[in-house]
């Protein structure tokens, strides 16, 4: 009893910390607060329940798996944001399972929690950069996109991917990484 006590205190306190200090101080986005909270819960409860069923995890977690796919499918998600979902869900589910010993469930929340803070810390990288960017030119070679794109960037194109090029209409548009200059202190957004 007191491993369940332990692993719904530290599902709570983990998901909490996560999405109110470290999620939503910097990427602001309101909605998916209350979609991991409730991913969250809803995988620490299902999983609580099928580990002492005779149902088994596998029928439990693939039916979460589908939820998953279709709430993931339903709305745009940035690739941090989608890494804040399984982090959200592992966090229920390492819970919801409350293995022994007791500390074993809080000590994986807490190292998730940490490995989030500090992959998506704003000292990592942070003058690097990813945008899609139309251009009213078509340009099919690689040097020219590129200084045109670091002219209007004011940054360092580290690479571009060519999405769609069209010389009948002429323009371009182009996935491109860079990292900003530092002198400009403009940040792209």
């Amino acid at each position: 009893m007191l491993s369940f006590w332990t692993g719904l205190a530290s599902n709570i306190i983990g998901i909490t910390v996560l999405v109110y200090f470290v999620y939503f101080r910097r990427h602001f986005r309101r909605d998916l607060v209350l979609a991991y909270i409730a991913l969250s819960m809803g995988i620490f409860a299902v999983t609580l329940l099928l580990s002492g069923s005779g149902a088994g995890m596998g029928l439990g977690l693939g039916l979460f798996g589908i939820l998953s796919i279709i709430r993931l499918r339903s709305d745009t998600l940035t690739q941090e944001e989608v890494a804040y979902y399984f982090i959200s869900l592992a966090i229920g589910l390492v819970n919801g399972l409350h293995p022994d010993p007791a500390w074993l469930a809080p000590s994986a929340t807490a190292a998730l929690v940490l490995v989030m803070f500090l992959a998506d810390h704003p000292s990592f990288a942070p003058r690097t950069e990813r945008q899609t960017v139309t251009l009213e030119k078509a340009y099919p070679k690689k040097p020219e996109l590129q200084a045109a794109l670091e002219e209007l960037l004011d940054a360092k194109v580290l690479r571009t991917v060519v999405v769609e090029l069209d010389m009948v209409r002429d323009l371009t548009i182009v996935d491109v990484r860079f990292r900003t200059n530092a002198a400009s202190g403009r940040q792209i957004g």
